[in-house]
């Protein structure tokens, strides 16, 4: 299979990451909260710590594989689709590409390297690099030369969120925010062109939709459970399409959607920022989450596209119990007991671990009160370093697009 995931534990085999490039170069102070930014990571160390976790995902056995290779691959594979990929970049790009669109063409289209054109494309195209707009002279002589016509796209070392592997299907997500979107385009690409995927992925999102649906939202608990969080980026009306489309599938053998309702904050943007699975029946969990979450389960309704959606009473613990068929489960509290050291240690991901095991996850090592915690409870933790990946607000789950995992 090309894309098989159908746990959020089973021994990782093949995970796609992005290598931090341009794009955070071209982060400035005034731009950093349209482009979904606190603070601007330092590039060289940046790419340093990412380097260290290809190092440990491939210590572990995993093959890895980056979303700038993939994207040339296809180009290479397909070169009849470097125009259209060009001109779709542009157009959905903002008014300031669309006016510039000619020329930003001719720039792109002037790279004959497939891999430095999908790393320009990520990086975005100063207003200093193509001509003159010889109709607009007063907009050419006020605006600065040193703007963007063509934005970067610095959260795409988030690999997790453009899309989300769900059993053998892919939900190729719309994206919440404007300045995200044009990271799904990629996947896009890929999914329809790579011949490792071409023909071989149903896709059970399409970024085409309204509604916005985020890869952070989404946990593959079993075979047949999927967790969904309804978050900052990911509407119930997106859920409700998603679980439409997956129950259609007669190979998808997933006939239960929890929709966990988490607050609606940029601290707890996605739901695998305060909730992830670690072993078969242990999770890492945020407490700030505890008192005010709602859970839903969706199942399939009596007739075909209809949904049978209902509340549920019982804690956490007990609905995850019941839907994995374990006899107990433990949450494990980010920070412990202490609640500044869980607020800050939440704030720096230490509820976002990647499992790349049963028992044994990646995580920051900034956060070492809940990595203390982790090993308390027996688990193997690996640890990477972080003092500029996480200016970001992402862990070493969103930065990791898991496709292929063993079964469990």
């Amino acid at each position: 299979m090309a894309i098989e995931v159908k746990s959020e534990i089973g021994t990782l085999k093949k995970v796609m990451l992005h290598r931090p490039a341009k794009e955070l170069e071209h982060l400035v102070p005034g731009e950093l909260e349209r482009l979904l930014f606190d603070d601007i990571p330092y590039l060289k160390t940046a790419q340093q710590e990412h380097d260290t976790f290809a190092d440990i995902l491939k210590g572990c056995g995993v093959e890895v594989v980056y979303l700038e290779d993939l994207m040339a691959e296809t180009l290479r594979a397909c070169p009849e689709l470097k125009q259209q990929f060009v001109q779709q970049f542009i157009a959905e790009g903002g008014n300031t590409a669309q006016r510039f669109q000619e020329q930003l063409q001719e720039l792109l289209l002037g790279i004959s390297d497939e891999r430095e054109l999908v790393l320009k494309t990520m990086a975005g195209v100063f207003a200093d690099e193509i001509p003159l707009h010889a109709s607009s002279p007063l907009v050419d002589m006020v605006q600065r030369r040193s703007r963007f016509v063509l934005d970067p796209i610095p959260n795409l070392y988030f690999t997790r969120d453009p899309f989300a592997c769900i059993g053998n299907g892919v939900s190729l997500n719309r994206m919440y925010s404007k300045t995200r979107c044009r990271e799904t385009i990629f996947g896009k690409y890929i999914l329809e062109n790579h011949p490792d995927f071409k023909g071989k992925v149903p896709l059970y999102y399409r970024r085409e939709y309204p509604f916005s649906v985020e890869g952070g939202d989404i946990l593959n608990l079993s075979s047949r459970v999927l967790a969904v969080g309804i978050s900052q980026r990911t509407t119930p009306e997106g859920i409700e399409q998603l679980a439409q489309n997956i129950f259609a599938d007669p190979d998808c053998e997933i006939d239960t959607i929890l929709a966990l309702d988490i607050p609606s904050i940029r601290a707890f943007m996605h739901l695998d920022t305060v909730l992830t699975q670690i072993d078969y029946d242990k999770f890492t969990i945020h407490p700030g989450i505890l008192g005010s979450l709602q859970v839903y389960e969706i199942q399939p309704g009596r007739e075909p596209g209809e949904l049978s959606v209902h509340a549920l009473d019982d804690p956490l613990p007990r609905i995850l119990e019941a839907r994995l068929g374990v006899d107990q489960v433990t949450l494990i509290r980010c920070g412990g007991a202490d609640q500044i050291a869980s607020e800050r240690e939440q704030w720096n991901d230490g509820s976002n671990t990647l499992c790349v095991a049963p028992g044994t996850v990646i995580v920051y090592d900034r956060n070492y009160i809940t990595n203390g915690i982790l090993r308390d409870y027996g688990v193997r933790v690996l640890e990477m370093p972080s003092s500029e990946l996480s200016r970001g607000r992402g862990g070493p789950r969103c930065m990791s697009m898991p496709l292929v995992r063993e079964a469990i």
